[in-house]
């Protein structure tokens, strides 16, 4: 089954099920605080194994003791799916491992 993009609406209450995400544009995005430069690099390294496991990646930003995500689906256009939510569950349920705030 192709992937489509989500309504305004299936995105809003998505989003409602995951706190400290936004929509910014086209994007789902998050900013997480750790405590150190290690601690957010460890983050980064687990989200990629994330990605690669799902076969879809976010653009990653790493900060000195942050780090902030921001997805989107290519193949639809830049739009925001399903794939994007799956993603997003699975590194807010895996950040609370890494003292992500």
């Amino acid at each position: 089954m192709p992937l489509e993009p989500l309504s305004q609406k299936e995105i809003e209450d998505r989003l409602a099920e995951l706190p400290g995400w936004s929509l910014d544009g086209d994007r789902l995005s998050r900013s997480y605080r750790l405590d150190s430069h290690f601690a957010a690099v460890a983050l980064v390294v687990h989200i990629a194994q994330v990605q690669e496991a799902l076969d879809h990646h976010a653009d990653l930003t790493l900060g000195h003791h942050t780090v902030s995500l921001a997805l989107h689906t290519h193949s639809v256009g830049g739009a925001v799916t399903e794939k994007d939510f799956e993603l997003a569950g699975r590194v807010e349920e895996l950040s609370t491992g890494h003292g992500a705030r």
